[in-house]
């Protein structure tokens, strides 16, 4: 049976969808989940790594189109779609948000969310222990860069990208789980600069709603989970903040 939309979710949080041809049980999940979530609610913000790699606006066919596809439907039938760049993701243009209806934002930014600021962010800056991927973002973030990548052939970008791909694998084997996550000082310091209670972010997979204080005030830090192995997204409705998995 197909879930029916609640008309009452007004706005939705996803983040590292990791969207590949390797996985089409997540793609399949995802196009249904905005047929059927998504399309009941008032605005969608995607927390950056919608894709699990992206190497231009010109690699687009094949599987990808059908999501290009599903977000235009979206769109078109009134939700708001929002998307951060994710450090898979972060080539993601122009042309996808013209050909999908979607906003591409800055990352962070600050979302009024039913009138409270909340800072949305992909989550990876803030992993500031892990110094050799910081130093490699600040590198491949660079307009310079990005603008000597895109120049290349689409056959070379996506080689290299395979490569990349590979290399992640390999530093995520051999380093230790916690310099991966965020740095406590880190997240503070994004509370305290962005005058917010409230974070939401991906990048970690490792969802959870975490409370703390914050100069002696109550905040909260929502983090969304991966969908390798099952869908998750946060529902903000009736003034709650809700997060949630979809089994596959």
């Amino acid at each position: 049976m197909t879930p029916v939309p609640d008309p009452a979710a007004r706005y939705l949080f996803v983040s590292d969808v990791h969207l590949d041809a390797e996985a089409p049980e997540a793609q399949r999940q995802f196009l249904e989940f905005l047929r059927t979530h998504a399309a009941g609610a008032r605005v969608l913000y995607i927390l950056g790594d919608l894709f699990e790699s992206w190497v231009g606006d010109d690699d687009a066919e094949g599987d990808r189109s059908a999501v290009l596809a599903g977000l235009r439907a979206l769109t078109a039938g009134g939700v708001a779609c929002f998307l951060l760049h994710g450090n898979r993701d972060f080539l993601i243009g122009g042309d996808f948000c013209r050909d999908t209806g979607c906003q591409l934002l800055p990352d962070p930014v600050i979302a009024a969310i039913d009138g409270e600021r909340v800072l949305l962010t992909h989550g990876d800056a803030l992993c500031t222990d892990d110094h050799a991927y910081q130093e490699l973002r600040s590198i491949v973030r660079t307009p310079a860069w990005q603008g000597r990548f895109l120049s290349l052939p689409l056959s070379d970008r996506q080689l290299l990208a395979n490569e990349a791909r590979a290399g992640s694998r390999a530093h995520t084997a051999r380093t230790i789980p916690k310099i991966m996550d965020v740095n406590a000082a880190a997240v503070t310091a994004a509370f305290k600069a962005a005058r917010v209670r409230r974070i939401i972010h991906g990048h970690t997979h490792r969802p959870a709603v975490h409370d703390a204080l914050v100069d002696g005030q109550p905040a909260q830090r929502i983090v969304l989970g991966a969908w390798y192995e099952q869908g998750s997204y946060v529902v903000y409705e009736s003034g709650r903040y809700e997060l949630r998995s979809l089994p596959r």
